[in-house]
């Protein structure tokens, strides 16, 4: 349970961290004005960004923080639910639905760890995890 413990530990480290930007970026929707093509504009029509090469700033509008928060909140819906049964999630898991719920939800949460891979604190063990359940009998399908 260590290891489960420390990967949800990280991503709930690296999703504060995205609150806190998101939070000190106003927390904000943004949105592109047509009529001011590479403006990207905060809730109160204020001037976030001004970017007008290639289309970076539907992009940029598109990763607002208002979004960032409602992602953040939704992984961590995920892994308050992992958390639950984070101890099943092992290499060798018992065939029942329990474990299969813990190993699915154990890859979900170690993909989202995964996008922090170049940060200090990432360990490579947390890279998901791919095996094949056969039927208990061992024989193939």
């Amino acid at each position: 349970m260590a290891d489960n413990a420390d990967l949800l530990a990280f991503v709930r480290a690296r999703l504060a961290e995205e609150e806190r930007v998101a939070r000190d970026a106003g927390g904000d929707g943004w949105r592109c004005p047509a009529e001011v093509p590479g403006e990207v504009h905060d809730r109160t029509g204020g001037i976030a960004f001004v970017v007008r090469s290639r289309g970076y700033d539907r992009h940029i509008a598109f990763q607002d923080p208002a979004r960032t928060l409602r992602r953040v909140e939704t992984n961590r819906v995920l892994l308050d639910e992992y958390e639950e049964i984070a101890s099943l999630d092992t290499d060798r898991p018992h065939q029942d639905f329990p474990s299969g719920r813990a190993v699915g939800l154990g890859f979900v949460v170690r993909q989202m760890a995964a996008e922090h891979a170049g940060h200090p604190d990432y360990r490579v063990k947390w890279l998901p995890r791919f095996s094949h359940w056969g039927p208990p009998d061992g024989s193939e399908d």
